[in-house]
């Protein structure tokens, strides 16, 4: 079952509605047959248990037969999950690799729904019902949890994301079935939006539909005495407004890269850093000294 974006239930209902943190990982199925024995399925149905092995101690737990669904994260130093320390976990091949990156980032299992239990499919029952059986299992250790779900104050849960620096919120309507497969409006996400001032400093070229236009935006952040390189930017634009986003980027072209350290990125041409925009951005690791892309991006008002 799959949230739709959107935004806070009106206040009048507000307590037919519970709030989750909206977590910042990879959507995962726990399939824990009651044999001491767990298997974790991505949301494309590809088995990841082997990924992370730190993982298999859940099956031998509940003692019950149980298919949960939930989201592996990796926490940060405040105990926020942030994406981009997961990716490295994500796709490895090699046990020992990933027992390796294990001890190195380790992953944590979110649970926050349960579809099966002791023989007995839950996707009909009420998500309030769902979520008290789910807690009964006490689901709680150093590499799982189950977090509490709040039940109205939609506003001041909404407000604590934003203050603690998460990802955003997700609302779940008390009386919901679990919909298998479906992007549902009985869910509703809300991902605090950013911005951020930034200088371009190149450009990739675009392919396929795009070719002969600006495919990508390397963008930086001015220090004294320098331009800080944070990423690129791809998305935004219509195929008209690329058009003249070129012609601005060619007016602009230097030979040499304007950044302090020149990003490795193939193909990359550079410009004068005199073009300025605003990126709008969704994911709270993005403006780090690390290089990055950003999520549910967009950039506007660019010129020079």
């Amino acid at each position: 079952m799959l949230a739709t974006p959107g935004s806070l239930p009106p206040a009048a209902v507000e307590d037919l509605w519970a709030f989750e943190v909206k977590q910042d990982g990879q959507r995962a199925m726990v399939y824990l047959p009651g044999d001491g024995t767990v298997t974790l399925r991505s949301r494309s149905g590809a088995g990841i248990s082997a990924v992370y092995p730190e993982l298999a101690g859940l099956g031998s737990l509940p003692g019950r037969p149980a298919v949960l669904d939930g989201e592996i994260v990796a926490l940060d130093d405040e105990g926020r999950s942030d994406f981009e320390r997961l990716q490295p976990r994500m796709g490895l091949a090699s046990a020992a690799k990933a027992a390796s990156m294990a001890r190195l980032v380790p992953a944590h299992l979110v649970l926050f729904d349960a579809v099966y239990l002791d023989g007995r499919g839950l996707t009909g029952l009420p998500y309030a019902e769902r979520r008290a059986l789910l807690q009964g299992l006490g689901l709680d250790g150093k590499h799982w949890s189950t977090p509490a779900a709040v039940v109205g104050h939609g506003e001041q849960a909404l407000e604590m994301t934003r203050t603690a620096g998460l990802e955003g919120l997700v609302c779940k309507r008390l009386a919901s079935v679990y919909e298998p497969g479906v992007r549902s409006r009985s869910w509703i996400k809300i991902r605090h939006v950013r911005t951020v001032d930034v200088i371009v400093g190149g450009w990739v070229p675009g392919r396929g539909r795009l070719t002969g236009l600006p495919g990508a935006l390397l963008v930086g952040e001015a220090h004294e005495g320098g331009l800080r390189y944070v990423g690129s930017v791809g998305t935004g634009w219509s195929d008209t407004e690329r058009t003249t986003l070129a012609a601005l980027l060619k007016v602009a072209a230097i030979n040499e890269c304007p950044f302090d350290k020149a990003p490795g990125v193939a193909d990359a041409r550079w410009v004068l850093p005199r073009l300025v925009g605003e990126v709008r951005y969704a994911t709270r690791a993005c403006c780090e000294s690390r290089s990055r892309s950003w999520d549910d991006q967009a950039l506007w008002g660019v010129g020079i």
